[in-house]
């Protein structure tokens, strides 16, 4: 690898995808490759002690392959995109300052562009607002709530699915405490993330199906792989080991979810299991779509045979320009 003109930029390279597209398999090959130090981009596996339901590498993989921001907090604590944002360029400053290349590799797109365009100046999070929220939606449903956002702030209801719990109570918490609609706040904060463009020249990689068929498979049997490496029995563990309840973020997570539902007896095995896979399908749907709105990423097909091949050729260009 050349290194940059002095007055140039430092490379950083985001590996993006959905969840099942390869990511973690072709990181590693370019971390054989090329003077690259791995960061995980995953809201999932900052948690320690879940470990098979968030696909995370094992201790083997970690050891040779070391990734920085994995095993952060308690599935009883929160991990927010600031604090990402905040420990993510930390992590880059010293890679490089080691004369290394950054390689951000993950599926949490909202982490990704936090990373990318900087933190909205918006209100801090509201436990007893959110608690109200919570208590509505168990009665009414979120569909109900994402009504109300409607009312409150059309143009970001419009872009929310009416199930999508978390985003719908940030807005309208944010609604309620500030008693102005996000989208006006972030019109308003799109100066300052202009100012906040972290210092560096990225390569941005999508990893996307050509065919969305093919990596429902792959999660169909991604999922049943976890159920066989004992995901139930982790669950459990989690369960036994932290004061934990459906409602953290950690047990947000899909297959965590179901997993702990069946275990309360609301639906038995084959039915979690199912919807495990619709949840994590979903996911990647979402997943997908952001890659598609929000980033300016190059797409390489994640099914194809010499996917790390295809990745490392491209990585070997942008950092030998």
């Amino acid at each position: 690898m050349s290194l940059p003109p002095a007055s140039a930029l430092p490379p950083a390279i985001l590996l993006m995808g959905p969840t099942a597209s390869g990511k973690t398999a072709a990181a590693m090959h370019l971390a054989d490759r090329f003077p690259v130090e791995l960061i995980s981009v995953d809201s999932a596996q900052v948690f320690v002690d879940m470990d098979v339901g968030t696909a995370k590498p094992d201790a083997a993989t970690l050891a040779r392959y070391p990734h920085r921001l994995i095993d952060l907090i308690t599935p009883e604590q929160s991990y927010s995109t600031a604090r990402f944002r905040s420990d993510a360029l930390a992590a880059m400053a010293e890679i490089t300052a080691a004369g290394r290349v950054p390689l951000l590799v993950g599926g949490t797109m909202l982490y990704f562009r936090t990373l990318l365009q900087g933190l909205a100046d918006l209100p801090q999070a509201n436990a007893e607002i959110r608690a109200e929220l919570d208590a509505q939606a168990a009665v009414h449903g979120w569909p109900a709530l994402h009504a109300r956002l409607a009312g409150l702030d059309p143009s970001t209801a419009a872009r929310l699915h009416p199930t999508d719990s978390q985003r719908i109570q940030r807005a309208l918490e944010i609604c309620l405490s500030s008693g102005r609609p996000m989208s006006e706040l972030l019109a308003e904060a799109q100066a300052e993330r202009e100012a906040q463009k972290p210092p560096y020249a990225f390569l941005q990689l999508a990893l996307l199906p050509s065919e969305r068929s093919v990596l429902h498979r792959r999660i169909e049997n991604r999922f049943d792989d976890m159920l066989r490496d004992g995901l139930e029995d982790e669950v459990s563990r989690l369960r036994a080991k932290y004061a934990l309840h459906l409602g953290l973020p950690s047990m947000r997570c899909v297959g965590y979810r179901q997993v702990w539902e069946a275990q309360e007896g609301s639906y038995g095995r084959q039915e979690m299991r199912d919807r495990g896979v619709f949840a994590t399908r979903q996911l990647a749907k979402r997943q997908i779509t952001w890659l598609g709105n929000s980033f300016s990423a190059e797409a390489v097909d994640c099914l194809a045979p010499d996917l790390a091949g295809r990745v490392a050729e491209r990585v070997a260009a942008f950092l030998n320009a």
